[in-house]
């Protein structure tokens, strides 16, 4: 042979002696029954995978609090998601009002853009929630057909708090509503009936607590109505949802599913149900307020202010002199805790999803976030913290 093999060494010498605690902005820990069930290959035209894929349809409708939507899989990230979502509904001409909130809205509106569409693009100012007048205005200057936004934005923490009222605003004015719900669905409300979504995109990797690189979406009976007329041809064979509509909704086939995914979405949307949405919310808000108070009592200043503030990723400003390269470094060697830098900005994040908000883990993160402040020249209030942390968590109160 002209090329011999590569010299490599086996992942035990790769990875860590001691697993990471992933507490930063996703992937999040899963369960030990979702790792088992991703473990798992069985056939992806069987009868059993006809019963798992009814089932996963079941709970999510669920879990995104709808009667009626499509649902359907994607092999891959949430990125794709929200590619499928976008690019089949989004022809060459067709007006889209992109609301802009942060990196990955910019995404949303930049997949919009190279499926063809006219894209008008509404800024909102840093830090700040999308505002339904602000939002209203520019539905009615422009007259879009498309609408996309975020609930959370992930890049900088901000959560568009009215997005019921905008939602339900372009509903009314017949244009399509997009949300991306990758960080939030099922760790606060989210309806998209109620609502008047009409495509909802999340991802395994976050709230639901499932493993990246298998993704869901729900198209409403408007949206689905609107991809079955569609006049331009897909462009993406494997995005292209009529097609996915074969294997998820008609037993037939598409591709090869990626069926040990499905089978720990499967296991990680039935642990949701048996806790319930409401509780599922509660746990969230709960551990997202104390992790959010405890860094208060030490000291440090959180970036967006509560109005707009998002529990499921909490950001916070790195004080003067202080390396946060260093502070996520000393986390990961001395503590074995991961959190996660930003897109630009300086300020470090630290999740709140799903197997995240544990009492275990916001403990263990608060500890080692603290004491790697001091390690680094940070002037931090540790006991402080972790005093307000285990009161809040206590109290058991959210307001």
């Amino acid at each position: 042979m002209r090329h011999p093999p590569p010299s490599v060494v086996p992942l035990d010498r790769i990875l860590p002696d001691e697993p990471l605690l992933m507490m930063g902005a996703g992937p999040v820990p899963i369960p030990a029954k979702v790792a088992h069930a991703n473990s798992i290959i069985i056939n992806h035209l069987g009868d059993t995978m006809n019963r798992v894929v009814e089932q996963v349809k079941a709970m999510t409708r669920y879990v995104f609090q709808t009667n009626n939507a499509q649902i359907l899989g994607v092999a891959g990230p949430a990125s794709a998601a929200m590619e499928m979502a976008v690019c089949n509904l989004v022809e060459p001409g067709t007006k889209v009002l992109a609301v802009i909130n942060g990196y990955f809205s910019r995404r949303l509106a930049e997949m919009a853009r190279r499926c063809g569409g006219d894209v008008v693009i509404l800024e909102i100012e840093d830090g700040c929630t999308a505002m339904p007048e602000q939002v209203m205005a520019a539905l009615h200057r422009e007259a879009p057909t498309v609408m996309t936004i975020v609930q959370g934005e992930t890049s900088n923490t901000v959560w568009n708090r009215y997005l019921p009222e905008i939602s339900l605003a372009a509903h009314e004015m017949d244009c399509l509503v997009v949300v991306d719900a990758v960080c939030t669905l099922s760790t606060m409300r989210f309806d998209m009936d109620e609502w008047g979504v009409d495509a909802v995109i999340t991802g395994g990797q976050k709230g639901l607590s499932s493993i990246p690189g298998v993704s869901l979406l729900g198209f409403s009976e408007s949206a689905w109505k609107r991809i079955e007329r569609r006049n331009a041809p897909m462009a993406h064979w494997c995005l292209d949802a009529r097609l996915a509509d074969q294997f998820w909704n008609k037993n037939s086939y598409h591709y090869t599913a990626p069926v040990s995914g499905i089978l720990a979405l499967h296991e990680a949307l039935r642990l949701i149900c048996t806790e319930t949405l409401p509780a599922r919310f509660h746990r969230h808000e709960l551990s997202s307020k104390a992790l959010q108070g405890g860094l208060q009592a030490m000291g440090l200043e959180l970036l967006v202010q509560p109005v707009a503030r998002l529990n499921s990723v909490v950001g916070i400003q790195i004080p003067d002199g202080v390396s946060g390269d260093e502070v996520r470094r000393h986390m990961s060697q001395v503590y074995k805790v991961e959190i996660a830098g930003a897109f630009g900005l300086n300020i470090l994040r630290i999740g709140q999803m799903g197997e995240q908000c544990r009492a275990h883990a916001i403990f263990r993160a608060l500890h080692a976030f603290g004491s790697s402040m001091v390690a680094n020249g940070g002037r931090v209030d540790l006991p402080a913290g972790v005093a307000e942390l285990e009161r809040i968590l206590a109290d058991g109160q959210v307001t």
